[in-house]
């Protein structure tokens, strides 16, 4: 069982001992924490906070420990219940609220559940930020309102909605074209919310959507990571249905990635290469994602005019460079979309919007949408951590290793080769270390991978 406790949330198992596991007073310390730290945010009488989320068995109850913890300390609660991680960032702003709280533990399994935490624009928490409400949480110096200054609930349903109305109102959104392609679309929900969302979105753009595991119950049928390896049932019923390819969303809908029509992934990777693509074709400019992802983005971006970036992994630093960098779209290679004209947030709706724009204009099937760009493959392993473990230690030596290298160090280490690269990092949400490689070929990139698994391993003596 475990409690990661992060400049980004709270996150970590139902269940179990108070401080080793997400349970309910923990739950309670980390909203008083964030409820305090709103407060101390700007001085005045009306506090506001929006809060929703993913289809988690856990998540009812997570929820009503979490709002009714704000309404004790005098905050209001905006409640949209079933919702998705983009649609609380993008209901924080329109309710105009001091912030919002997401339940989800994104492509955790089911025992885990988290509180994501976002500002007044409806964006995750910089590092500072998030470093205060640590504090304020170890603190214990929470101050409760009286009963006649406590908060109150209101429920509003709306937002899915809303937020598909945001996303068809996107210039680039080219909804006549795609409703005179008559789609049709296998959508695996992982019994999510994103069952709720997608089905409603492709409904709204014309497409005919064949739901699979769509029931928003919290039972995850198989492993909730949008991975090739979990996808099987989805590859049969695009075969089987004919359909044009298929959609996976992670729990609270921010991950996406495609399948194409022979039921082979299209590649979380390449999620952001073609939206990219198709954006920077209407909208010249520049792009920027992290260090783990393909420098397949790198090409198309560069194919256009545009300059490529990449930041240190992890949603708040993407964002963080985009708006320095002025970009026109960016991301993560994790299947996350964050296209600015929308919001600065990782986001599945406009990912699907953007993607089906492209196809209903190049009129091209999906494989050999992928066929059209520059071919990597990328391996994606771990290493399970132990508390003996030096990390740092670990990493410092893989460094001096590969000194005469083209390193890169501002997240873990990352080595970039002529052809390949590997990027070492320790998890932000999983007690592991992360090995990603990317190479010419699918058998390169995993003998790279294992071959740092290896080197690590000696180095660590495990």
């Amino acid at each position: 069982m475990t409690l990661i406790k992060s400049i980004s949330g709270i996150r970590g198992t139902i269940g179990g001992a108070v401080g080793d596991n997400l349970t309910p007073i923990d739950a309670v310390k980390f909203a008083a924490a964030y409820g305090t730290w709103i407060k101390k945010q700007r001085n005045k009488e009306d506090y506001r906070v929006v809060v929703g989320r993913d289809a988690r068995i856990s998540g009812e109850m997570i929820q009503s420990l979490v709002m009714n913890t704000l309404v004790g300390m005098g905050i209001h609660v905006i409640d949209l219940g079933l919702s998705t991680t983009p649609t609380v960032e993008i209901a924080v702003p329109l309710e105009h609220a001091d912030g919002g709280i997401i339940l989800t533990a994104s492509h955790n399994p089911k025992q885990w559940n988290a509180l994501k935490l976002l500002d007044a624009k409806g964006e995750f928490l910089k590092a500072e930020e998030g470093a205060k409400i640590l504090e304020f949480a170890e603190a214990d110096t929470v101050q409760f309102s009286d009963v006649d200054s406590l908060g109150e609930i209101s429920i509003n349903d709306a937002y899915i909605d809303i937020h598909i109305d945001e996303v068809l109102d996107l210039p680039l959104v080219n909804l006549d074209a795609i409703k005179e392609a008559n789609f049709k679309v296998v959508v695996d929900g992982v019994n999510s919310t994103g069952g709720l969302a997608i089905p409603l979105l492709l409904e709204r753009l014309g497409v005919e959507a064949v739901k699979l595991f769509c029931e928003p119950n919290g039972q995850f049928p198989h492993n909730p990571e949008p991975l090739k390896e979990h996808l099987t049932d989805l590859s049969k019923a695009v075969v089987k249905e004919h359909a044009d390819f298929g959609i996976v969303v992670d729990p609270d809908v921010d991950r996406l990635a495609f399948m194409d029509e022979t039921g082979e992934m299209f590649g979380e990777e390449y999620t952001l290469v073609a939206c990219a693509d198709y954006v920077l074709s209407k909208k010249p400019g520049n792009t920027v994602s992290n260090m783990s992802s393909t420098r397949a983005l790198r090409d198309v971006t560069e194919k256009h005019g545009g300059t490529y970036e990449a930041s240190a992994v992890g949603e708040v630093n993407v964002v963080t460079l985009m708006k320095k960098n002025n970009v026109v779209i960016g991301g993560e290679g994790n299947g996350g979309i964050i296209y600015p004209e929308l919001h600065y947030g990782r986001d599945a709706f406009v990912g699907v919007a953007l993607f089906l724009s492209l196809l209903a204009e190049k009129k091209m099937a999906v494989s050999a949408l992928k066929a059209s760009y520059p071919q990597y493959y990328m391996s994606k392993k771990k290493i399970a951590l132990t508390p003996q473990l030096d990390v740092d230690s670990i990493l410092k030596a893989m460094e001096a290793k590969y000194a005469s290298e083209n390193i890169t160090t501002i997240d873990g280490v990352k080595i970039d080769f002529p052809t390949n690269w590997v990027h070492l990092r320790k998890s932000n949400t999983e007690p592991i270390i992360r090995v990603y490689t990317e190479a010419g070929s699918q058998t390169e990139a995993d003998e790279l991978a294992d071959r740092f698994i290896a080197e690590i391993s000696e180095v660590a003596g495990l």
